[in-house]
């Protein structure tokens, strides 16, 4: 019997690659969206009023999906309610507050960068939890491989590390890297006993409310959108929902290692996109090498382990 279509090596590739296009596209995506709606750099309440709108909008699309197919979208026992409450306050709520902040203090294409060391943070706890997904040598030196492009795309043109990074803009990106590792991981010990349209549905809408509540109790405000802003922020949400709802269920069904490791395409497509649709620079050296560095690094954690030849 033939595996599904989202434990196949075909179906895996596709999704996970759908996933990280649609995240990439995430990185100019917001961008924009603070200029059409005139969000400035430092004004952090109303760009998480902004992420919060975005979500909630999200989850109801999903959940409205996951019922119309005939999903119990509310018939979660009391348990199942407190993961998906801790899992939107990780996942989105947590995680968006750090990366809202960080993109607004950095380039789109260099967030796309930096927010690829969700991959080694993944690997890592996966290491500590779970027994088919042991991070082993050649897994180890993808992952130093892969950090060794965050630092390079971090490099000047001086050649000082220190000169190109700030703790509200780069520093951000990555801290959000790790909390949505790390509650990526908890969704998928969740799932085994919940539906991942439902689960994602859910953890999108709560999380979307406390980032809502949290822009709003900051004084938060955001212009009424013009068609176009409005069209972004349906875009924003409808990104959200497929993939989010998508890597669950990838998630759920495969190894976090081999899923997580697609991650690293996420900067491939934002550096790209940013390009193209924010006019930032793409033949910057260090952004060069250090997407060198991280498709070397996903090269090395998903390829698969050949077997030792036994003697005799």
């Amino acid at each position: 019997m033939s595996s599904p279509f989202y434990q196949s090596r075909t179906g895996v590739f596709l999704l996970a690659t759908l996933c990280c296009v649609l995240w990439g596209s995430a990185y100019p995506a917001i961008k924009n969206g603070y200029a059409l709606l005139g969000i400035a750099k430092a004004d952090t309440a109303a760009q998480l009023l902004f992420a919060g709108y975005r979500f909630v909008l999200a989850g109801a699309i999903l959940l409205a999906f996951a019922a119309a197919t005939g999903k119990r979208v509310f018939a979660l026992g009391a348990g199942q309610w407190r993961q998906v409450a801790l899992l939107g306050l990780t996942q989105t709520g947590i995680q968006y507050v750090f990366f809202y902040v960080g993109l607004a203090n950095a380039s789109g294409v260099k967030s796309s960068i930096m927010n690829a060391t969700g991959v080694f943070f993944s690997v890592v706890i996966a290491h500590f939890l779970y027994a088919d997904d042991r991070l082993s040598s050649r897994k180890a030196l993808g992952c130093l491989v892969g950090f060794l492009g965050v630092v390079v795309v971090n490099l000047g043109g001086n050649g000082r590390l220190d000169f190109d990074f700030s703790l509200l803009g780069e520093g951000f990106v990555i801290i959000a890297a790790f909390v949505l590792a790390a509650a990526s991981i908890y969704g998928k010990r969740i799932s085994r006993d919940m539906d991942p349209l439902v689960m994602t549905g859910w953890q999108l809408g709560i999380g979307g409310l406390i980032l809502t509540s949290v822009g709003l109790g900051g004084s938060g405000h955001i212009a009424a959108p013009s068609l176009p802003a409005g069209v972004l922020l349906l875009y924003l949400a409808l990104l959200s929902s497929v993939a989010f709802a998508l890597w669950s269920l990838l998630l759920k069904h495969n190894p976090v290692g081999l899923i997580a490791a697609f991650n690293f395409l996420i900067p491939v497509f934002g550096v790209a996109l940013s390009a193209i649709f924010l006019g930032e620079s793409l033949l910057h050296w260090s952004y060069l090498a250090a997407l060198l560095l991280v498709c070397a690094g996903i090269w090395m954690v998903t390829r698969p382990s050949v077997p030792k030849r036994v003697a005799g």
